[in-house]
């Protein structure tokens, strides 16, 4: 009789991301253009990577105004344990447009992203909001807390850019995304969804250190 106790699943982190895979059959004439094409979205919410974007600007103009709420839900909560129910509701605003917004540049999708909050597109992003007080000792301290995960993603999100230049050729050349570089590509943009939400004190759990769901 087998007695092994069955395997524990890891728990899960209350912020997720995914893109429908789209490999095969890709639009080569806006790929070839695609950063031209996504500029709107690019000056509202910025490019990919907490390393290379937040390094300069937090995210265009929309990333611009959640990073001052942020700074403001700070105080609330180091004050008052109170996140502002609207300052919270943009930044899930903000996340829900970077979903959208930055696999189209990255050309992880070919669908152009749209404008409007309710509008379906083949990406996901969801983060429960808090329940509960609000943890001020992380909140205190979230800039030096997500300091090894920033470090991390810099090179991560440099690797990234590398196999995008690669990707864009070979969608050009022939019409297919490589399924590896596709799943790296995915894998970093979650790993920097989850830093990103918890920089925006959205949530006060650590991020997990993985690329994986």
């Amino acid at each position: 009789m087998d007695t092994t106790p069955p395997a524990v699943p890891p728990p899960t982190y209350p912020v997720s991301f995914d893109v429908e895979r789209q490999l095969s059959g890709r639009n080569r004439l806006t790929t070839a253009f695609r950063l031209i094409l996504a500029f709107p979205h690019l000056a509202l919410v910025g490019g990919a990577g907490i390393g290379l974007n937040w390094g300069s600007s937090p995210g265009g103009a929309l990333g611009t105004a959640a990073f001052v709420m942020a700074v403001f839900s700070w105080f609330a909560i180091i004050f008052a344990s109170v996140h502002p129910r609207g300052f919270w509701d943009f930044g899930a605003f903000y996340m829900r447009w970077r979903a959208r917004a930055v696999p189209y540049v990255m050309l992880l999708r070919d669908e152009y992203p749209p404008f409007e909050d309710d509008v379906a597109y083949p990406t996901t992003f969801a983060v429960d909001r808090p329940t509960g007080p609000r943890d001020r000792l992380s909140v205190g301290l979230r800039i030096i807390y997500a300091i090894p995960h920033i470090v991390v993603l810099i090179f991560l999100n440099i690797a990234w850019l590398v196999t995008s230049i690669i990707a864009w050729f070979a969608i050009l050349f022939t019409g297919r995304y490589p399924a590896g570089l596709y799943e790296f590509a995915v894998g970093v943009m979650r790993w920097d969804v989850r830093v990103e939400t918890y920089l925006l004190l959205m949530r006060d759990e650590y991020p997990p250190f993985r690329l994986s769901p």
